[in-house]
């Protein structure tokens, strides 16, 4: 009897040391098994915190913080831009200008050998840069694209991969929700790592630095893929044939028309991204000019041409009134409350005042129009809904990430990550597969809420740069959108897919994509200054 309660003991105690990964394994079967990610992260969580206080390894204190955490998250200031991208990406989506894209885009390029699959992936490169979202993005182009490329002899698995992977850019090419959700946990690892070390004055990463870091590795996935598509073609013809240039019209009219169409979303783009990169204006703060200067975009374009009040000329008005007023916070001082201020800037502040009375007129008319073609509704509806998912999964993530650290899951991580062969080379390997493992499984989300979170601190206590890590990770993550079986990518667009294309053809045609985006990582790897030039070029 008493060997028998020896042994139990023995094995309670050996059950309570492995809490810590039990708990990962737990939440990795619950997220495999289909149950909402939240309540996984908070449900896995809360059963692991009794049964730690149950065996008596787990301290009551480390949920305290709790709450502070969920503020935090909703009240965080960077967080607050992850809504308006989302916002500025569904009205792009449902104002129907991504098919105007499309359509020019593949005129300008079909007359080219595999030149549909350039126009999806050039079109995929600005619809990131303007919309970030990969599902719209995905399911936007499949629609359009696919049934014209199978038309036109394209091989089913060429089209479905080059839709599928130029979908996936917005993970990748700034603004991009997964930059910005890195952004906020590498900037919380770097200060933690920092403190630890002893730095009381830790140095920040902003989601500036790794928008600024994401960009050139951006536009070289982009690069790589224009590459491959060509390669294609000229070798293979017959999986990715020309259109004629006598059924496409003439290249004046096909330019013309490509001029009306293109200006728009390039001077969005321009807009977001110049500010955020010039430094003047906080990703939050450029993600309200995007969502506006989109929702003016859709105003125009779906307004009817003889109306005055709600049609193009009040949204002209709206237009020329914000630029005017970029214009003049540039060149004047326009601060009220200051006790002396010129005749100039006295001026300019009235006219500001002027010019911000006049905007609201050009975007009442585009909300107007929006829900004179019934869109205004879908558009807050699903701008509701993924916001509401990314929250909900960041709250969870915060209660799963206090537990786990009650369990004693840093001391693990960390000394796993000391333990690996090769040093901080090999730590950073490890951490790559591990994370693009999970991608065949987990969505983006969870692993930038959960995973970074955990090995962050760890490996930037190493001396590694944040930017480098954070455009690694985003590279590697984005990956998770194309790995079989569970990619996001290729379910969005297997539900759109004519039913000539079959599953084992889209994801025959994501594998060329994914050696590619490795390529791309092994690349970042041996000359980091790919991500991190940009970044002390514009910010020290």
């Amino acid at each position: 009897m008493e060997f028998d309660i020896g042994n139990i003991a023995f094995c309670a105690c050996t059950f309570a040391g492995w809490l810590d990964i039990i708990m990962v394994l737990v939440l990795c079967a619950c997220l495999m098994a289909g149950f909402p990610v939240a309540f996984s992260l908070a449900g896995t969580a809360l059963v692991f915190a009794v049964l730690g206080l149950m065996f008596g390894v787990f301290d009551i204190s480390y949920l305290i913080p709790f709450p502070q955490r969920v503020f935090g998250a909703v009240s965080n200031t960077t967080l607050i831009a992850v809504p308006m991208f989302i916002l500025m990406g569904v009205i792009l989506e449902k104002s129907k200008i991504a098919e105007e894209l499309l359509d020019e885009m593949a005129k300008l390029f079909g007359s080219l050998p595999g030149g549909l699959g350039l126009s999806v992936t050039i079109v995929g490169m600005l619809l990131a840069a303007s919309t970030g979202i990969v599902g719209a993005t995905v399911v936007t182009m499949g629609l359009l694209s696919l049934p014209t490329m199978l038309r036109r002899g394209y091989d089913p698995a060429f089209a479905s991969g080059s839709i599928a992977a130029a979908g996936t850019l917005g993970q990748i090419i700034p603004p991009s929700i997964v930059l910005i959700l890195l952004g906020d946990v590498i900037s919380n690892a770097y200060q933690r790592a920092q403190l630890e070390q002893g730095i009381m004055s830790p140095e920040t990463v902003s989601v500036g630095h790794l928008f600024a870091g994401a960009l050139f590795p951006g536009l070289m996935l982009v690069g790589f893929y224009i590459l491959w598509q060509l390669f294609v073609a000229l070798t293979r013809p017959k999986m990715a044939p020309a259109i004629p240039a006598a059924e496409l019209g003439s290249r004046g009219e096909v330019w013309l028309a490509a001029m009306k169409t293109l200006p728009p979303p390039l001077i969005l783009i321009v807009a977001v991204l110049g500010s955020i990169l010039a430094g003047v204006a906080t990703p939050t703060e450029a993600a309200s000019v995007g969502a506006i200067g989109a929702l003016l975009i859709a105003g125009m374009r779906l307004a009817p041409k003889g109306s005055l009040l709600a049609g193009r000329f009040a949204v002209l008005v709206s237009a020329g009134a914000i630029i005017g007023l970029l214009a003049l916070t540039g060149f004047l001082d326009l601060r009220l409350g200051r006790d002396h201020a010129s005749l100039a800037e006295m001026i300019g502040i009235g006219v500001a005042f002027l010019l911000f009375a006049l905007t609201p007129w050009g975007l009442l008319a585009s909300l107007f129009q929006l829900r004179r073609e019934k869109a205004l509704t879908p558009i807050f509806d699903q701008t509701a809904r993924v916001t509401t998912m990314v929250f909900t999964i960041l709250i969870g993530a915060a209660l799963f990430s206090l537990v786990f650290r009650g369990l004693g899951g840093d001391d693990t991580v960390r000394h796993a990550l000391e333990a690996t062969p090769g040093g901080i080379i090999g730590a950073v390997i490890v951490v790559m597969l591990v994370m693009f493992v999970l991608g065949f499984f987990l969505d983006f989300i969870e692993i930038t809420l959960v995973v970074v979170p955990l090995v962050g601190p760890h490996l930037l206590a190493m001396g590694l740069d944040p930017v480098w890590l954070g455009v690694m990770m985003a590279i590697n993550l984005q990956t998770s959108f194309l790995t079989p079986p569970f990619g996001f990518a290729l379910f969005y667009l297997r539900g759109v897919a004519p039913p000539e294309v079959r599953t084992m053809h889209i994801y025959r045609g994501a594998l060329p994509y994914i050696a590619i985006q490795l390529t791309a990582l092994a690349v970042l790897a041996f000359y980091p200054e790919i991500a991190t030039w940009l970044p002390k070029a514009l910010y020290g």
